[in-house]
């Protein structure tokens, strides 16, 4: 629990985003797929704010 704590304090408790992007982009299957989430990655996927309508 107290490490737990410990690593809200630093930061470290939630992947950055540009974490969450390369997982994303190493999660594909094939020269097409990781072409299409480099495109959804440039569009902003990870990077949209939640007020955006």
């Amino acid at each position: 629990m107290l490490n737990f704590l410990k690593s809200l304090i630093s930061g470290k408790a939630f992947p950055s985003i540009a974490e969450l992007e390369r997982a994303y982009l190493n999660a594909s299957v094939s020269r097409i797929d990781l072409e299409r989430r480099e495109r959804e990655i440039e569009g902003g996927l990870f990077r949209r704010s939640s007020f955006d309508f």
